[in-house]
């Protein structure tokens, strides 16, 4: 199966971000097409805010992209920094580097683990962190080292300094794949990257622990699961992917959790794929998403 990075050779995505005024389309596009790219996808957002912001992704196909990339950041800088245009360069072939943190619950992460062997996530994934040792025959089946933290007591401060160690220098991003311990904000500070959360509820509804109980107290006829940045706010972050599933009054709790797993999996792996596709821009306390 060819992998989704093979696929990527001589491949760039130019993201930018400014505030909004004509001709920023053209700029863009004149900065490629002199630097002998062929754009091959564009989408555009501009905020309807007061002072409206413009985003824009670019993707573009250049023969021997890599060994060009200081010529091209050297005009984008002089094209686009000069008008207050901030930008990001981003060669496609080179996969970003996700790190996991796991509970005893598989079905989120096997689904990621699979997704990445398939070539199907253009992600490598150097190592996973569990709280729990029940998963490591699942993870080293995939060839993927597993480390074992344990996290006891409400003093989280050990179990932390532990991980930012054996991540230090090696993440891009960092996936919670229904990891239930709160990060503190000192670790969020510190690590320094972007961590995704999958919410098993469809929030901004039956926040915090046991929704689905919480749900099936109220007699919902849907569910949902919710995959959203993680800030210091609790449940709070922008949201990156939501989805929902049917259910009806024969369902149980368990049986909520069951159907919920689903729609669990499915909602992180499409917000894992957009964020490490750079399709995603943070705008305040919302993501818009490409």
């Amino acid at each position: 199966m060819t992998h989704l990075v093979d696929r990527m050779q001589d491949q760039a995505c130019l993201v930018v971000k400014g505030p909004d005024r004509p001709g920023i389309v053209g700029t863009v596009a004149s900065a490629i097409a002199r630097n002998g790219g062929n754009i091959l996808q564009n989408d555009q957002f501009t905020s309807i805010d007061q002072d409206p912001v413009f985003y824009q992704r670019t993707v573009f196909q250049k023969e021997n992209f890599s060994e060009s990339i200081p010529e091209l950041e050297s005009d984008l800088q002089e094209t686009l920094s000069s008008v207050g245009l901030e930008w990001q360069l981003i060669d496609r072939s080179k996969p970003k580097r996700m790190v996991v943190l796991a509970p005893k619950s598989d079905h989120c992460l096997l689904e990621l683990l699979w997704r990445q062997k398939r070539g199907e996530l253009p992600v490598e994934i150097p190592m996973v962190i569990s709280n729990h040792p029940d998963l490591r025959d699942e993870v080293e089946y995939f060839g993927i080292p597993f480390h074992h933290v344990p996290s006891h007591g409400s003093d989280k401060s050990v179990a932390e300094a532990q991980i930012m160690e054996l991540v230090s220098g090696k993440a891009d991003f960092m996936v919670l794949a229904r990891y239930m311990q709160i990060l503190s904000e000192d670790f969020l500070r510190r690590i320094d990257v972007p961590i995704i959360n999958i919410h098993h509820s469809f929030l901004p509804a039956f926040i915090g622990a046991g929704p689905y109980r919480m749900a099936w107290e109220r007699g919902v006829k849907l569910i949902g699961a919710t995959a959203h940045y993680v800030t210091p706010e609790l449940d709070a972050g922008p949201i990156i992917e939501q989805d929902v599933t049917r259910v009806d009054h024969t369902f149980s709790p368990a049986d909520l959790q069951k159907h919920g797993a689903y729609v669990e999996r499915a909602t992180l792996s499409r917000a894992v794929q957009a964020h490490a596709e750079d399709r995603v821009f943070w705008h305040g306390n919302h993501a818009i998403v490409f």
